[in-house]
């Protein structure tokens, strides 16, 4: 699924951080803990007081899923802070996770990852039709709701993907450096799926 960890030049933040341990796998599938990393992604360094502030839950429970984040290399400790008050960070931008293991525990594991991602995706989609109303004009005119149905070999939607990425790319240091935001540019997520549709059958040749 979603990019390797190797740091970028200059010192930066590596793009991604790659999970293949199942226990790693099993620990971010929790709703909170992938909570908390998207938040680090978008809106930190934050402390545990900070994180708690964000999603409502209390602080010694957001400072115990930080830590079993932190074991599996999704946070870190921030410079500075002390105690509780210490701010963590996201160790990468994205997280990505094996499509396919000859390991049965990890395929299971990464399955599972893959269905609590799926599903919170749709949650925060829904979220965001319900809240639709109260959009500018001009973002209700530029959100894309939509699906293709596509007839593709698996070379083909390998490639659709890259080329995808290849689009996105431009953009994704502006998350991490405000300054090469132009006026008027908000958070938007983009969703990517593409899967293949076993609910029409296959031609018959």
């Amino acid at each position: 699924m979603p990019e390797n960890s190797e740091a970028q030049s200059g010192g930066e933040q590596p793009r991604s951080i790659r999970l293949t341990d199942p226990r790693a796998l099993r620990a971010y599938a929790h709703p909170l803990r992938m909570s908390l990393v998207g938040l680090l992604r978008s809106s930190g360094p934050f402390t545990a007081t900070r994180a708690a502030e964000l999603t409502g839950e209390s602080v010694a429970s957001c400072s115990y899923h930080l830590r079993i984040l932190a074991k599996y290399g999704l946070v870190e400790e921030a410079p500075g802070g002390r105690g509780r008050e210490k701010p963590w960070r996201a160790t990468a931008r994205y997280t990505e996770w094996p499509d396919h293991s000859e390991d049965a525990t990890v395929a299971e594991a990464a399955d599972a990852l893959s269905a609590a991602v799926t599903e919170r995706y749709f949650e925060r989609v829904t979220r965001a039709l319900e809240n639709r109303h109260r959009l500018p004009k001009e973002w209700r005119e530029a959100e894309e709701f939509g699906d293709s149905l596509l007839h593709l070999t698996p070379e083909e939607l390998t490639e659709l993907g890259e080329r995808m990425d290849e689009l996105l790319r431009p953009y994704e240091a502006r998350t991490s450096d405000p300054s090469l935001r132009p006026a008027g540019a908000r958070a938007v997520s983009v969703l990517r799926i593409a899967y293949l549709d076993q609910e029409i059958p296959d031609e018959e040749e």
